[in-house]
């Protein structure tokens, strides 16, 4: 009974309007008939402005409206676009577990011709199927991972081959990670668009008529002239008109090529490397972290609580667990935690994300809160207009009707009468041409579209019009210290180990020299194991570290003290990992010595490591109690490492009995390996800045999460902490009632030791209560909740992530 439906692909265009629906997928097994799967229907509810892969873009989430306009002028929400977006997900879906659920019979899988002669055993169609449908038993059919990585003629461990022409036979079977791109409009469709123009539409039926009778009248050429003026009048203002907007384009999309220049780092030729997200490929081993955004479909290779927000493309705002037991990412996720490594399998507009892309042709460009007010203002002047011409023209043109009817020849005109009353009607359009000012929202596009241009000379990418103006409007800076006011190029310059605090250029000589082997060993195990960061070899056998700068400065570092990384991370094998985060303000890694055994070991705030512990390694090497008085020793040094402005971390490690994944970390009983303070040189001309900005009337406040020292250091070398200004710590700042906050948030400058959720806190009442307009930079990534809350957010150092109003990645904070 089924067999009509299934010689033909379900029909779906009705639901996508004129974009072309996503393609028919082969039929197979009902998902919904196995254990433990079931039917989604969760739609795309708020999908983002931005993806990580490609052109195409849907419309602006309305996120919130712009706090100075007034209201019902702000542009309408694309609710229609959304709702046709939701659609869409929902048809795609229905139509794929309908297809399934329709092949009640199981069929042997068979790799077509072109695939199998290109040296791949799966096509691209059956790869997509699986991880859209979520399928494990289909996986567990394909061998699970290592057979769908063998199939796709890809290593798990040394990722894809790069040798010349293998890539375009890739490229060739299972496509490039691009959406399809809308053509461009040309110069005539903008020239047609300025057409419509009503005022202009009343001068060319003026021009016609005044030629008309003008040629009648008085023949050729002296009759000609008015009309022939009016008619160049209109040709130079579509020309002017066309022009800017046709150039506008081509700029808009010069902006979105810069927008998809985003790197990801994956596993190629066995070497890790960075790669542009264009360039992703069915079979590349990809390196996921905090904050990235996951560039294209695929299935879990490995990883430690690696945890997804995939509400941009469900709409559930519940975090989801990926792991061996559910394995599968899709493209356009935010990774929220953990870290991780996925293989390719779909990308393009065969990801999931990609095939609701195609269900919308690329939007314009909104208009800005400016442009919105003045369009209304124009409008409101352009009625004003209207009426006082007509009431113009009738009243120019009464005393002629008026004379005509009293002569009797109401229905008698000569051509002179007619030129008269033209010559009236004229008068009148030129009353509403003057008083119309559709220019102004004009004006304010070129103006904030050279604005954007001028800005990205100096390394920053407007991805709004929006933004420039409101950024005009900004009376609060809020402010993070790494990698904004500093430089984020990190290096280790002093530590305490055994009690001793050492200054050095060469740390190995320093240290080989003072400190027990059993010590600065157990240092190098910490360091090189407990790390976010690896080292790596490049193509040409150099050495190469790729991590943030903090882990950077920790492995350069351990290497300088002759740690070989390679060699500790095969002799302790890694049984569980707590990835830091800005909550926790620590990184934790559960060890499976080499002798048998576990050992955990524990990085991170140092005061906060420093009080988890009870222990310490000793001048001589041995393992003693922590007392009072080495505990207040220890936290001595960590406050003249901060007031020097070094950003202090704590190692320490513990013994465990048992290594087991389930049980939660302990959190106490460790002994104390050492301290380093960390120089983060502050950038060039920030002081200078801070100061414009004070004499402009904006408040700058630092944010951060370091040591209040530390901030306080470097809030002062900044210039932003002057002698009136308070700092206080996060904790503090939670404990503080709204009357207390009114009176403190306007006194201070820096705020240590701060959650994301403190920073978005303060964001919310300087908007709210304080009626501010804020401006918040961060990295992107534990700034998130503040950067959307905030009137502008400004990302630095990530081009190309999600971030829809400015995103920052010159050398230069002024």
């Amino acid at each position: 009974m089924h067999s009509g439906l299934l010689a033909r692909p379900l029909q779906l265009a009705p639901l996508y309007g004129a974009a072309s629906p996503p393609a028919a997928l082969p039929c197979r097994r009902t998902p919904w008939a196995r254990p433990g799967l079931g039917v989604s229907t969760a739609t795309l509810r708020r999908p983002c402005r931005r993806n990580p892969c490609g052109a195409a873009k849907t419309e602006r989430p309305d996120r919130r409206g712009f706090r100075f306009a007034a209201a019902g002028q702000l542009s309408s929400s694309p609710r229609p676009q959304r709702e046709k977006l939701q659609v869409a997900a929902s048809a795609s879906k229905a139509a794929v577990q309908l297809q399934n659920g329709l092949s009640l019979q199981s069929s042997q899988y068979v790799v077509p011709e072109d695939v199998r002669a290109a040296g791949f055993q799966i096509d691209a169609d059956e790869l997509t199927s699986i991880v859209e449908s979520r399928d494990t038993e289909r996986l567990t059919e394909h061998g699970q991972l290592d057979g769908i990585a063998d199939k796709l003629a890809t290593s798990l461990t040394d990722g894809i081959s790069t040798r010349e022409g293998l890539l375009g036979q890739r490229q060739e079977i299972y496509g490039v990670n691009k959406f399809a791109e809308s053509e461009p409009r040309s110069f005539w469709e903008f020239v047609w668009d300025a057409l419509q123009d009503t005022t202009l539409i009343i001068l060319a039926a003026c021009a016609f008529v005044s030629l008309t009778v003008g040629i009648a009248t008085e023949g050729w050429p002296n009759g000609s002239h008015d009309g022939i003026g009016i008619f160049a009048s209109i040709i130079l203002v579509v020309s002017v008109t066309a022009t800017s907007d046709y150039q506008q384009s081509l700029q808009f999309r010069d902006l979105d090529k810069e927008k998809r220049k985003i790197l990801v780092q994956v596993t190629r030729d066995g070497f890790r490397q960075r790669t542009l997200i264009d360039d992703l490929l069915p079979g590349d081993v990809v390196h996921l972290a905090v904050g990235d955004q996951v560039p294209a479909d695929g299935v879990f290779i490995s990883g430690f609580s690696l945890l997804l927000d995939e509400s941009s493309l469900t709409g559930e705002s519940e975090p989801v667990d990926v792991n061996e037991d559910k394995p599968f990412l899709s493209s356009g996720t935010k990774v929220l935690d953990g870290s991780g490594q996925m293989l390719v399998t779909a990308v393009g507009m065969r990801t999931q994300w990609g095939k609701l892309m195609a269900a919308l042709t690329e939007g314009g460009n909104d208009e800005t809160p400016l442009q919105v007010k003045l369009s209304g203002v124009a409008n409101i002047i352009g009625k004003i207009g209207l009426f006082f011409a007509v009431l113009t023209f009738i009243v120019l043109s009464q005393e002629l009707i008026g004379q005509k009817y009293h002569d009797g020849l109401l229905l008698s005109w000569s051509g002179d009468d007619v030129l008269e009353i033209l010559n009236h009607f004229a008068v009148a359009v030129t009353i509403v041409v003057v008083a119309v000012p559709e220019g102004l929202p004009l004006a304010v596009t070129l103006s904030l579209a050279y604005a954007m241009e001028k800005m990205m000379n100096d390394k920053a990418l407007v991805r709004q019009l929006a933004a420039c103006e409101t950024m005009g409007s900004a009376t609060v800076i809020c402010s993070d210290k790494t990698g904004t006011l500093t430089s984020n190029r990190m290096t280790v310059v002093k530590a305490c180990i055994c009690g001793n605090t050492l200054e050095f250029n060469d740390p190995l000589s320093s240290l080989s020299s003072e400190l027990p082997e059993v010590a600065v060993e157990t240092l190098l195990e910490s360091i090189l194991t407990n790390t976010g960061g690896e080292v790596v070899i490049d193509q040409n056998g150099k050495q190469d570290i790729i991590g943030t700068p903090t882990e950077t400065a920790l492995l350069e570092f351990a290497l300088s003290l002759g740690g070989n990384y390679k060699q500790k991370r095969q002799e302790s094998k890694i049984v569980k990992v707590e990835p830091f985060n800005s909550v926790k303000k620590r990184m934790t890694v559960i060890l499976e010595l080499p002798g048998g055994g576990y050992r955990a070991h524990c990085k991170g705030a140092a005061e906060i490591v420093l009080a988890a512990c009870d222990k310490f390694i000793d001048g001589s090497g041995s393992v003693v109690p922590l007392d009072k008085k080495t505990a207040n020793l220890l936290n001595d040094t960590i406050e003249t490492f901060s007031s020097e402005a070094l950003r202090t971390l704590c190692l320490a490690y513990r013994g465990l009995e048992d290594g087991s994944t389930q049980e939660e970390i302990p959190l106490q009983g460790y002994t104390f390996i050492g301290i380093v303070g960390i120089k983060d040189p502050v950038r060039l001309g920030v002081r200078e800045s801070v100061a414009s900005c004070r004499s402009a009337g904006i408040a700058v406040k630092m944010v951060t999460g370091d040591n209040i020292n530390t901030a306080k250091a470097i809030a002062r070398e900044c210039g932003i902490l002057t002698d009136g200004g308070l700092a206080i710590e996060g904790a503090e700042f939670r404990e503080k009632t709204p009357e207390e906050l009114l009176e403190l948030i306007p006194k201070m400058q820096v705020l240590a030791r701060s959650s994301p959720l403190d920073k978005l806190a303060l964001v919310k009442y300087l908007r709210t209560t304080s009626n501010e307009v804020v401006a918040v930079t961060g990295d992107g990534t534990n700034d998130a909740p503040a950067l959307r809350e905030a009137d502008i957010g400004l990302a630095m150092g990530i081009a190309g992530t999600e971030w829809d109003v400015v995103e920052l990645w010159g050398v230069d904070y002024s």
